[in-house]
């Protein structure tokens, strides 16, 4: 088995982003890809992980990132 995670370089690593699929605002704080499979076949997705201004991450594919 591989991996279960890897952290990925990103032009907008700790600058201000939005979350187009929810519209919130924060930090991005790192993107991973990371096996989010619960079947047991791998399945691999770059998440984005956001901070928002309460100190609270929350993920997001990094496709729904864009800078403000």
């Amino acid at each position: 088995m591989s991996e279960q995670y890897e952290y990925q370089p990103h032009r907008l690593l700790r600058k201000r982003v939005q979350d187009i699929a929810s519209g919130v605002e924060g930090e991005l704080m790192a993107v991973i890809t990371e096996d989010v499979s619960d079947t047991g076949i791998e399945r691999w997705a770059d998440l984005a992980y956001i901070r928002d201004g309460s100190g609270r991450e929350f993920t997001t594919t990094v496709d729904n990132v864009q800078p403000v």
